[in-house]
């Protein structure tokens, strides 16, 4: 079994929604919804494959701002962040309001996720990381077969996600990094919310906040 992967870029921020599928069945799941979501339907139509969940890693409305739409397009689950994000996901509202994004909607997921959780679609079973920093209930999604993770705002290639936002933790960011990302591997490549991916080896030995030169 291979987990197949379609980035799809929404909305002006251009935040990576993945098409992620189980080859041997078809069926997949739908990480960060953030907006343009008849563009994620089109995209989700032309893999064949048949939706069976939405991922989300954090609150943000660049992430979650379609997942209702699209949940309820497709009539399937809404997994994740962890509970501790859910004060911005009651927010949704507000957010569309702040950020001028009229899609945002609100939603309830129907299941909160927490660090050791798995979760699930055809034959796939992804690990979930609770990686707080960016945001309190940041959530990253990995796939230990393809050895490739779905890591929000955690990460970049060549840098790190704000903690200038409300309940925003610099040393706890750095902490999910080098403590629960970077063991999974040098050879782990990561899909961030924003940009290119890259690898944690990559990022271990180049990133000026995280790297082994900078932290020692």
């Amino acid at each position: 079994m291979t987990l197949q992967v379609t980035i799809l870029p929404v909305t002006s921020l251009r935040q990576n929604c993945s098409i992620i599928w189980c080859d041997e069945t078809g069926r997949g799941a739908i990480v960060d919804p953030g907006g343009d979501a008849e563009q994620i339907i089109e995209a989700v139509a032309a893999t064949k494959m048949k939706p069976e969940l939405v991922l989300i890693t954090h609150g943000h409305f660049d992430h979650a701002g379609s997942a209702s739409v699209i949940a309820e397009k497709f009539d399937i689950p809404i997994e994740g962040p962890h509970l501790e994000d859910k004060f911005m996901i009651d927010g949704m509202a507000e957010q569309a309001v702040m950020f001028d994004a009229p899609w945002c909607l609100p939603f309830s997921p129907t299941r909160w996720l927490e660090g050791g959780d798995k979760v699930k679609f055809g034959n796939v079973e992804l690990d979930v990381l609770h990686c707080p920093g960016h945001t309190p209930g940041h959530v990253v999604f990995y796939d230990k077969g393809t050895k490739l993770a779905f890591v929000g705002d955690v990460i970049f290639k060549g840098s790190v996600g704000r903690t200038d936002f409300i309940k925003g933790d610099h040393q706890a960011l750095v902490s999910s990094i080098r403590d629960r990302l970077f063991p999974l591997g040098d050879d782990v490549t990561f899909v961030p919310g924003h940009g290119p991916n890259s690898t944690f080896g990559e990022e271990r030995k180049s990133n000026p906040f995280v790297g082994d030169d900078v932290i020692g």
